[in-house]
This record gives C-alpha cells, sequence and structure tokens, in this order.
C-alpha cells in the first residue's frame, strides 16, 4: 500500500484553472503592506511533462541568469526561486511601455512517489530551466518462498 498525499486545495486549484484562462493565473499581482503598494510579484510560466525515464518541469525565466536561480528539495517538494533583477536605465532613455516585470519569484511542486531524489538535476537554455525528475527503477518483486511447518 503506498501513502498518498492530502492536498486540501487541490481541488480549489484545478476549479480556478478550469474556471479562468491558463493566462490569468500568470498575471502579475501588486503586493504591498497595510494598503501601501510596494512591488509587482511575478510568477514564471512552467509546463510538467512525463517520459518512460522521468518527469520535466520547463520553466520560463527570460531575462533571469542562472546565478540569480535556485532549485531546492525539502521534504518532498521540489522549489525554483530567485531574481529578475531590474535593468539599470540610460538617463537619455524614454520609456513609453513597459510590459516585463522584474523581482523575485518562487514556485514550488509535490513530487511524485517514484522520483528518484538523488538523481534530481537541472540546466538552463534561452531562457528556459529544465529541471529533470528521473524515476526510480522498481523494486523486484521478491518470490514467494516456501516455509515448511515443523
Amino acid at each position: 500500500m503506498s501513502l498518498i498525499r492530502w492536498e486540501p486545495f487541490r481541488e480549489m486549484d484545478e476549479m480556478f484553472r478550469r474556471a479562468w484562462p491558463a493566462g490569468f493565473s500568470r498575471m502579475p499581482r501588486v503586493a504591498g503592506q497595510g494598503g501601501e503598494l510596494s512591488a509587482v510579484e511575478w510568477t514564471p510560466g512552467a509546463d510538467i511533462s512525463e517520459s518512460e525515464k522521468e518527469y520535466l518541469i520547463r520553466a520560463e525565466l527570460p531575462g533571469v541568469k542562472r546565478e540569480d536561480v535556485k532549485v531546492t528539495l525539502d521534504q518532498g517538494a521540489i522549489t525554483i526561486s530567485g531574481e529578475r533583477k531590474l535593468e539599470k536605465e540610460d538617463k537619455g532613455t524614454k520609456f513609453h511601455r513597459v510590459e516585463s516585470f522584474h523581482g523575485t519569484f518562487s514556485r514550488s511542486f509535490g513530487l511524485p512517489a517514484d522520483v528518484d531524489e538523488a538523481a534530481i538535476y537541472a540546466d538552463s537554455r534561452d531562457g528556459v530551466l529544465f529541471v529533470h525528475l528521473p524515476k526510480a527503477k522498481p523494486a523486484e518483486k521478491a518470490k514467494p518462498v516456501e516455509i515448511k511447518v515443523g
């Protein structure tokens, strides 16, 4: 018998995903304390896929340097966090429209039971972070052994 992790908000998340377009959940939101608007929080988009050998998390991190990304594993969850830094503006530059966001971000994902945690690795190419979660090899089933009754 395998343990199943209880996630009380999973049904609520699924309901919101069905009710609103996929892009809506990734829209930045303004954060602040006590009514003060201080910063814009953003969440990078992520795709999760599965093959015969592994699960793959593909996170879109345009403009984020490798050294500004951190991937951690803790208590059955993998967390991708980091920061997209604001580029210094030239004094002679006049912006007419700014649609890119900066600041810190963090995304966490629960791991399936069949992930080989010791073999997890990540790489980054062209503004996309790939977190590879290899599947553990299934344990061999024990052959039945006859026990003699004496």
